[in-house]
């Protein structure tokens, strides 16, 4: 059953997106250069001036000083699924640089292959010449997607230089092989393994399940449903999860770094604070409740023919970060997210578990519209939006 906390919790919601007291404008420039699909930018920390941003058909671009470089940074379309139909999720979704990748050339890669299942694998940079050899690759984990959708991926390091991988419940609608709520399966989690060790990978002792036998050791998150993105807080290694919903409910979870280990975030017992199916009893005992969630109420289908729904909150969270930066002083410590399907993007700031400071931002500087694949951050810290329909755009102020 919900409770009365819940309870206060949804009536919270509702007063924010109804009133939204705290509307301002964000200004975003655009880099002056066009890419395909692209779905997550990264850079080195403090190398601001150079940005990888990845394409969802199986390249990495470079650009220094926001000037695009003319050949790939790496090109491996020959072995990635090739997203042709519009809200295709398969593709390359998500990398990570090593954290000592300026000594070691390591980078990372989550994406799925044409064979639709979902690869891990690690890829060696030339440091002399910056460039990377596609046939460099070395496979981590592979895995095969029973469905098209729900892939995660997301990867990211944790503060002991553990790979985080998220990974999605598998596909379909409501998560019909119960993937969710099973540690014993790899779908429907956030994973974490030790990629410094032996070949392929290896287990970090403290990981939650490392002593039960019907669980997979390497799961650190589960009843995770889809969390397309997700990003630790640069100064405290908080946790925040964007789980994407199913029909009803976008999620957002904030988790303390010492308590997100073994964190059940619900799915499909529950969708955001909601029991699933609606209509349906539950008990939320030991599960994580989020944070923040907004209701999934714009027509997906609508979105992808270009249709406008300013009514319409959202139904696909992207999940973005805490701002770090040093531009935009006031919003420091607030974490940044928006949605896929209306372009919108929101802010707050977690204070003891509860979102505050809650704002709703009008875009100012865009120049199409704007499908919201992922937010990035540069070696300074400063933010970026992705638009999925092909340009990258720099936030620089808001007001």
């Amino acid at each position: 059953m919900i409770t009365i906390l819940h309870s206060i919790r949804i009536f919270l919601y509702v007063v924010l997106f109804s009133q939204f007291l705290f509307a301002r404008t964000v200004t975003v420039r655009k880099i002056p250069h066009e890419f395909n699909k692209p779905v997550y930018l990264m850079s080195m920390p403090e190398s601001p001036d150079t940005l990888f941003i990845v394409e969802q058909k199986g390249v990495i671009q470079t650009t220094v000083y926001h000037r695009k470089i003319s050949s790939p940074f790496l090109d491996i379309r020959d072995r990635v699924h090739q997203p042709l139909m519009p809200g295709d999720e398969r593709g390359l979704l998500g990398a990570a640089l090593h954290p000592n990748f300026r000594e070691n050339g390591r980078i990372f890669l989550n994406y799925i292959d044409r064979n639709d299942s979902t690869i891990i694998s690690e890829f060696w940079v030339d440091l002399t010449q910056f460039s990377v050899s596609a046939n460099s690759e070395k496979k981590i984990l592979s895995f095969k997607q029973p469905y098209s959708n729900h892939n995660g991926g997301q990867l990211a390091f944790d503060p002991d230089g553990n790979l985080l991988i998220s990974v999605g419940d598998g596909g379909y609608a409501g998560d019909p092989h119960e993937n969710g709520q099973n540690p014993n399966t790899l779908f429907g989690s956030i994973l974490r393994i030790n990629i410094d060790g032996n070949h392929p990978y290896e287990i970090p002792k403290d990981n939650p399940f490392t002593e039960i036998d019907s669980a997979r050791n390497e799961i650190f998150i589960y009843g995770v449903r889809n969390a397309w993105r997700f990003s630790l807080d640069a100064e405290n290694n908080d946790l925040y999860i964007a789980d994407v919903g199913q029909s009803s409910w976008e999620e957002i979870h904030s988790l303390p770094w010492s308590t997100s280990f073994g964190a059940n975030l619900g799915w499909n017992i529950t969708e955001g604070t909601h029991c699933y199916p609606p209509g349906v009893e539950c008990s939320q005992n030991n599960l994580d409740i989020p944070i923040f969630e907004y209701p999934n109420n714009a027509n997906y289908m609508k979105t992808l023919i270009g249709w406008e729904q300013n009514d319409a909150q959202g139904c696909s969270v992207t999940g973005g970060y805490v701002y770090r930066g040093s531009k935009i002083l006031n919003f420091v410590g607030h974490y940044f997210f928006g949605d896929y399907c209306t372009g919108k993007i929101w802010s707050f700031r977690a204070e003891e578990g509860v979102a505050v400071q809650f704002s709703e931002y009008t875009i100012e500087g865009l120049e199409e519209d704007l499908y919201l694949s992922s937010f990035g951050i540069d070696g300074n810290g400063e933010l970026y939006i992705l638009n999925h329909s092909g340009f990258v755009y720099k936030i620089v102020s808001i007001k």
